[in-house]
């Protein structure tokens, strides 16, 4: 990098910075406040020709719980949580109402009159000691014995992570109780360095949480689902089990990164750590993913795990070399204009991912290069796709 380049490098990143949060908050007039925590007293308000149709299962709002831990700090003052770092972890039990007949992930908060035919709603809310919490979790688990817990990305509050989750649990029509991690994200676009200091910090809090819940015998598989700087906080975490010798914690683990901002050198180093996992990790990932351009160039323009492109023979070898699943979700629709939130859509294929996901011990055709096909809402073959090559054997 010339010494021109490095003098225009800090105005730059901050203009790229500036964009990505004015793409991400585009459609938004504020980003809500901690308020929309607070349970919506039943019944909410109601627009008559809803009141009238409510006997239609359709158009009824459904109900979704999540169960989530932080180590963000409480806001006593407003009911919620901040960017601070709490030494303890705070555990909690939500109930939502989701309106009906959605077409998008975008999330409507409420507001002072709730309308549940458009707005997603709390309505109720238990904070929890670390045993209730588990022992909920551990009631909620799925029939095969699954749990999954949602790690969030750069530029989240704690209260948009966890409509998020509510969006995601709702649109996969997920049994059972999801679990967020939410890590004191500063939730501010020029907060992407005190973002990043604060998921190293996290890693022992979310390595508690997975250990607690590995513990029982209930509990067979666990999905760690880390989007964005999220999967960093996820590989950092999985990487710290494994120099604790904790392979019981981790033979339970199903790791799934979407778009990841992870440097690939990084990653590589993470891999190394980890050695092979019974359950092969897995890549989500789009090669035009423009908040990974943007974290490339703020980290000296290195490539980020997020975009790497399935078309490159190298990616396809070092897939099966490494043993990762290296998924290409381009063709999910994207609502933020980067490219970078298609995870969200992807909920609704939940089932189809579900299958390919399963929890059994991989074999060499889990591995490898695949093209997810929203059109069919299937995981294309290891050997082709269309008639063109996507992975090997």
């Amino acid at each position: 990098m010339t010494e021109g380049r490095l003098d225009r490098f800090p105005m730059r990143a901050k203009a790229m910075l500036v964009a990505i949060g004015l793409a991400m908050l585009a459609g938004c007039a504020t980003r809500p406040s901690p308020d929309v925590l607070n349970p919506v007293h039943q019944p909410v308000h109601l627009p008559a020709h809803l009141n009238a149709s409510l006997h239609s299962e359709e158009a009824a709002p459904s109900r979704v719980n999540v169960l989530a831990a932080t180590n963000r700090s409480l806001d006593t003052a407003r009911g919620g949580f901040g960017s601070a770092w709490a030494d303890n972890l705070t555990y909690e039990q939500y109930a939502f109402s989701v309106p009906p007949g959605r077409k998008d992930t975008a999330i409507t908060y409420p507001n002072s009159r709730p309308d549940p035919e458009r707005q997603f709603a709390v309505i109720r809310r238990k904070q929890l000691a670390k045993d209730a919490f588990v022992e909920e979790a551990l009631r909620s688990t799925q029939s095969d014995g699954t749990v999954g817990i949602f790690v969030h990305g750069y530029n989240y509050s704690y209260q948009e992570a966890l409509f998020r989750t509510a969006q995601i649990a709702a649109d996969a029509n997920i049994p059972g109780s999801p679990i967020l991690f939410s890590w004191p994200s500063a939730a501010a676009v020029a907060g992407y360095v005190a973002d990043r200091d604060a998921a190293l910090s996290s890693r022992s809090d979310l390595d508690s949480l997975v250990t607690s819940l590995s513990t029982s015998g209930k509990v067979k598989r666990i999905i760690l689902f880390g989007h964005s700087m999220g999967g960093f906080l996820v590989m950092e975490t999985v990487r710290q089990l494994k120099l604790q010798h904790r392979d019981d914690v981790i033979g339970k683990l199903a790791v799934i990164l979407a778009a990841p901002d992870i440097d690939v050198d990084v990653f590589r180093s993470q891999l190394k750590d980890i050695g092979r996992m019974p359950i092969p990790i897995s890549l989500l990932v789009s090669k035009d993913d423009r908040a990974l351009v943007a974290s490339s160039f703020i980290a000296g323009e290195r490539a980020r795990v997020g975009r790497l492109d399935i078309d490159d023979p190298v990616i396809r070898e070092a897939a099966l070399k490494e043993r990762l699943r290296v998924i290409d979700i381009t063709s999910i629709q994207a609502s933020d204009g980067l490219g970078h939130d298609r995870y969200a859509s992807l909920a609704k294929f939940g089932a189809q991912l579900a299958s390919f996901e399963s929890g059994r011990r991989s074999t060499a055709g889990d591995v490898g290069a695949y093209v997810f096909d929203a059109a069919g809402a299937a995981v294309a073959s290891p050997f082709r796709l269309a008639g063109r090559v996507v992975g090997s054997q």
